[in-house]
This record gives structure tokens, sequence and C-alpha cells, in this order.
């Protein structure tokens, strides 16, 4: 049986994989007729969120349960941090909020085949070993402001460690909201790491809980207070991670340090 279970869990993951590939495969022959409109991005955009996005969860057999805790203004660009536990983060993170958004991510996606593309011209890019790089964001990211859009950041280090509730945060993004003046929103992902970890050899389908919270503001903040702010944010994510009644992300370690003696 338990066999059984993990071929289950094998072809789940490939099946993941194609589901991500096919939307993408789609709109890629007419994407660079899209980049070159004045706001093809936002085109972009909406179909990562009402087609790609509800595609892949549909099809592995999640579905979001949404919980907005706050009020937030429709003319304002946020800073949006979430805990990373998951390759589904970003897909949930696309059906929470209809105003367009930029993620902030890893230079090495850009290598995928056909995926790379859009990517590079979707997203703000950045090596985290290439001081340069890391520099650059900070233009680039003026540049989308300057646009409307809010910035999307999983700023965890060594997000893909399943023992630990909340790694460690990198800096970076919190000297931008404070630059920006960018109020930054929490958001708490609670079932990822249970159903869709990183290791492949658990998960299975289901409600994946998303909360948003208030902002916390950047307002009166200096550049030398960024590990005040990102300290605070850290804390509240991981507070309700540690009270949320199922326990899910505290479960999910439980199982992992189980399976791994």
């Amino acid at each position: 049986m338990r066999l059984i279970r993990r071929i289950l869990l094998v072809f789940w993951r490939i099946w993941f994989y194609c589901l991500c590939s096919v939307p993408v495969l789609i709109i890629f022959p007419i994407s660079p007729f899209i980049f070159i409109l004045p706001r093809g991005y936002n085109i972009v955009y909406w179909y990562a969120r009402n087609i790609w996005a509800p595609f892949v969860l549909f099809g592995m057999g999640f579905y979001i349960k949404k919980s907005v805790n706050t009020t937030l203004e429709e003319d304002k660009s946020y800073l949006l941090v979430a805990n990373h536990t998951s390759y589904i983060d970003p897909m949930i993170m696309l059906r929470l909020f209809k105003k367009p958004f930029v993620f902030v991510g890893k230079k090495e996606l850009n290598s995928i085949p056909i995926f790379g593309f859009l990517y590079r011209r979707a997203a703000i890019m950045v090596d985290r070993s290439d001081k340069a790089s890391r520099y650059a964001v900070y233009s680039q990211a003026t540049e989308k402001l300057n646009k409307g859009y809010s910035v999307c950041i999983f700023p965890e280090k060594q997000y893909t460690v399943e023992t630990n509730l909340l790694n460690e945060f990198k800096h970076g993004a919190f000297k931008l909201a404070i630059e920006h003046k960018l109020p930054v929103l929490p958001i708490v992902f609670f079932d990822c790491k249970r159903k869709f970890p990183w290791y492949t050899t658990h998960g299975f389908p289901g409600e994946l809980r998303a909360s948003i919270y208030k902002p916390i503001s950047t307002t009166k903040l200096k550049e030398r207070d960024f590990k005040k702010i990102m300290d605070k944010t850290r804390s509240f994510i991981e507070e309700k991670l540690i009270n949320d009644p199922k326990k899910s992300a505290i479960e999910a370690i439980k199982v992992w340090q189980k399976a791994i003696k």
C-alpha cells in the first residue's frame, strides 16, 4: 500500500509540471506581441491569474479558502510578503489579488525553456550571488511601482528546509519598502507545507487556506530601520502559523521529522 501511494505521489508531481506547462505553451507564440504593448503586462497578469493559476490548482485537486482581515486601498501599491513552503505558492498569490503585481524571483528560473522567456519579462529577477544584481532590483522595482504595480516577494532564506516553521528573512525587500514608503502586507499560507511540500514523498489535495492581514506602515521609518520592520513582519507570520487552530504547518514538520528518522 505504501509503495502504491509513493508511485501515485510521483505521478501527481509529474502531473503538476504538465499542468504548469500547458497554459504557458498556449500563450508563448503571441507573448512577444503582448509585451510590446504599453500595458502588455496587465494582459499577461490577467492570463496568469485567471487561466494559468486556476488551471493548475483545479487540476491538482486544490481549492483556495481566502480570508481578508483588512481593507486595502485600490490605488496604493504594497510589498506583498508571504511564507514560502511550496511550488504552489505563486498560483495562490495570483488568485488572491485582482490588481496586478510583479514577483521578485530567482534569476535561475530564467533558464527554464519557454517559461524563462515569459518570466524575465514579467518578473523582477535577482541573482543572489551578484551584488550588482541585488542593487539592480531597486531600479527595476521603481519602474514597476511607478506604473502602479505592487511587488511580491517570498523573503525566506533556505526556504526548502522542511524542519523549520519559518526560515530567516532576507532584508532587501524591506529596504525597498522603506525607500518607497510601501506598506508591508503580511500574507500567510497555512496548508501548503503539509499538502504540497518541497519534498515529493508527501502531500495530498484539498483546501489551501490563505489569509491577508493589516498592512504594516513604513511611512515614518528610515533605511536603518529595515531590520525592525523585517523582524516585525516575520514574527507576525510566525505567530499566525503557530496559533493556527488546525496546526497544519506544525503537523507538516512532525510528518517530515518522522519520515527522515
